[in-house]
């Protein structure tokens, strides 16, 4: 049988057990009367809870397909902990996202638990506050105490105003890597030009001779090996490198945001070099037995290279709302085919876990007798707060559009396919990403 949780009655003792959990940042909630298991726990009225909660990956809930309440769900990995600092995992804990709302909460956090606060999470009674600690290894341990606790005395000074979540501590070691990070820009700065590079997946440095060193150089540097996740680059922060003058970031040519596979549409499901053969046109430069799709698509506007128009289905620009959780942005030929689908369910994911924090660094080219080499500036931009509403409503006016470079050579023969679905924008606009963004100097 299911047993109850005894709660803690002092702060230092509950921060002292999350510390020994290796938790980085603690925060809690003071819950509302319908913050309950039957009506779930709520997280706030927008995406922003992904940025702090570590979760699985999202999906659509197919159970509730005539539910006027359509949403996305993501599973996380939760458990909690008792008055002496044992830990008892929650296998049914959910994220559900209402995106007409839009909206967050968190649902089955008392299913399948061996010890749970159950007493004060099946009532309406008010006072009750639940505390969420996130570890080095993306858990999330969860503690509840009631309103007579003595503890909830000691968090007064912790209250903020007009917020869901409140900070008891973030460590310097876990997200909180600001400083960290401008100190190694500020390093990679001072050594001047550098040979382009790139690290290998044994994490050597190695020469790098293709055009677009720039990025992959700056990640040499901060020791980040090329991946394809959807985990940031750096200590939490997400690292973008773009051509333009040195001291004046967020300026110059487009800056690569993402680079997502589609996940419908023809693309998906007959391939890459049948997407191609239907969409695509032969090489413009002649180069023989070769076929391209290239060209910037916005949305609403037909591309006529391609003859596709890139359309967000199921969203609604006027009020900034995902209305249809199966829809995505899609090309669409003429005759209505979907050439191609990025759903918004895995776009959410990797927009919102990735892009939480982003640094912008300015880099210069040149070619010497030692080669390619790259220089990066002594100003950054860096965005933090962002929202997977803010890419769309960006996608909607045209701020963020779709750039691809995908060639299949040998096509009559042999196909050898290369893929680079690129979404870009112009610096200028990149600010409307972020609830904040700041230009540091070095």
């Amino acid at each position: 049988m299911a047993q109850e949780l005894e709660e803690i009655s002092r702060l230092d003792a509950l921060t002292g057990l999350m510390r020994d959990h290796q938790v980085h940042t603690l925060v809690y909630k003071r819950l509302a009367p319908n913050d309950n298991s039957k009506n779930q726990i709520y997280l706030g009225g927008n995406y922003s809870a992904l940025q702090l909660l570590p979760f699985g990956k999202v999906y659509t809930d197919e159970s509730r397909k005539d539910s006027k309440r359509d949403r996305f769900k993501a599973d996380l990995p939760f458990l909690w902990m008792d008055d002496i600092g044992n830990l008892y995992p929650v296998p049914s804990a959910q994220l559900i996202l209402y995106p007409k709302y839009p909206e967050v909460r968190m649902s089955g956090f008392l299913k399948g638990a061996e010890k749970a606060p159950r007493r004060y999470l099946r009532t309406r009674e008010e006072g009750r506050v639940m505390f969420l600690g996130i570890t080095c290894d993306r858990r999330i341990i969860g503690h509840v105490i009631g309103p007579e606790n003595p503890l909830i005395r000691e968090l007064q000074t912790f209250d903020a105003v007009d917020t869901v979540f409140n900070t008891i501590y973030r460590d310097q070691a876990g997200e909180n890597t600001k400083r960290e990070l401008l100190d190694r820009l500020r390093e990679i700065h001072e050594m001047g030009w550098v040979n382009s590079c790139k690290l290998n997946s044994s994490g050597d440095r190695v020469p790098y001779k293709a055009p677009n060193g720039g990025g992959y150089t700056l990640e040499a540097l901060l020791g980040v090996i090329p991946n394809g996740d959807n985990e940031p680059d750096f200590l939490g922060w997400e690292i973008k490198q773009h051509k333009t003058r040195l001291d004046k970031p967020l300026s110059g040519g487009a800056i690569t945001l993402m680079t997502p596979e589609p996940t419908g549409g023809v693309y998906k499901v007959s391939g890459v070099v049948q997407f191609i053969r239907q969409f695509g046109y032969p090489d413009k430069s002649g180069k023989p037995d070769r076929m391209n799709f290239g060209g910037i698509h916005k949305f609403g506007e037909r591309q006529p290279g391609t003859g596709l128009t890139l359309e967000l289905a199921g969203y609604d620009p006027l009020n900034g709302k995902i209305m249809d959780i199966n829809g995505g942005i899609t090309l669409l030929s003429d005759d209505g085919t979907e050439a191609a689908i990025w759903h918004f369910s895995s776009l959410l994911e990797k927009w919102n876990r990735k892009h939480a924090q982003a640094a912008y660094v300015p880099s210069d080219k040149r070619v010497s007798d030692q080669g390619v080499q790259y220089m990066y500036g002594h100003a950054v931009a860096l965005g933090t707060g962002t929202d997977f509403s803010k890419f769309l409503s960006a996608m909607a006016r045209q701020s963020i559009y779709y750039d691809p470079g995908i060639k299949v050579e040998n096509i009559s023969t042999s196909p050898k396919a290369k893929k680079r679905s690129q979404f870009r924008i112009r610096p200028p606009l990149i600010p409307d990403l972020y609830e904040s963004m700041e230009v540091v100097e070095l």
